[in-house]
């Protein structure tokens, strides 16, 4: 009895316990621009990330290259938007492509691949304080977690297009076909969370693309959890 007892007492404890970073992806967020001459080793980069079990990488166009001559037809003013609130929390005066942010919080140029490395392994080492799981059903997605500590944080849904190979005829890639890997086609906003509570929610999910679920303490603070859903 006292064997079983003390058994049942760690197993308890191991369930309070909080999880190792290791087991949850690090989210890796490209910003970069088809109109940019020096974004495509970075967006080639991201494609090898993208293999990675342990990286969730996604690539959000700007509009603000659109300018030189040639459109990016991945861009939306809302992923520049989002460049900018990340700038204006870490109190910096500029946005730059290609940026790449990890977990929402270390901002690096996306054509060092040590670096983000680096930093990868570096978050791989945090303590996760929040539980993440999304499971898609019949056209419905189930969003659940719950938190160590409380506070604010906002839910997002990520729609990404796998692959796709673009032929630029004008600016300063023109001439280049190019392929991108982890297109974001659309962000939303689908919960503000209070996580003293927890989360249970299911939202709609339309369409074949993959969805990727994140979880932001403070709405551009760091990342609290990230999951895919494929």
């Amino acid at each position: 009895m006292l064997r079983l007892g003390a058994l049942l007492t760690a197993f308890l404890i191991t369930l309070a316990a909080p999880l190792r970073a290791q087991d949850r992806p690090v989210l890796v967020e490209l910003f970069t621009s088809q109109g940019c001459s020096s974004c495509p080793p970075a967006d080639a980069f991201l494609h090898e990330l993208a293999k990675r079990d342990d990286v969730i990488a996604l690539a959000l166009h700007v509009d603000y290259w659109d300018y030189i001559g040639w459109k990016d037809s991945f861009a939306k003013p809302e992923y520049t938007a989002r460049q900018r609130a990340y700038a204006k929390v870490s109190n910096r005066r500029m946005v730059y492509t290609p940026q790449m942010i990890i977990n929402g919080t270390d901002h690096v140029v996306g054509t060092r691949p040590m670096d983000v490395k680096d930093l990868i392994k570096k978050h791989r080492g945090d303590v996760a304080q929040v539980t993440l799981t999304a499971q898609e059903h019949q056209g419905k997605l189930k969003i659940s977690a719950s938190a160590a500590a409380g506070g604010k944080a906002t839910v997002r849904l990520f729609r990404y297009r796998p692959e796709e190979t673009v032929a630029i005829k004008r600016g300063e890639n023109a001439g280049r076909s190019i392929s991108y890997s982890h297109i974001v086609t659309s962000v939303t906003v689908v919960a503000d969370w209070d996580m003293r509570q927890p989360l249970d929610i299911e939202v709609p999910l339309n369409g074949d693309l993959p969805a990727v679920v994140v979880i932001q303490r403070n709405s551009f603070g760091p990342v609290e959890a990230v999951a895919r859903v494929d």
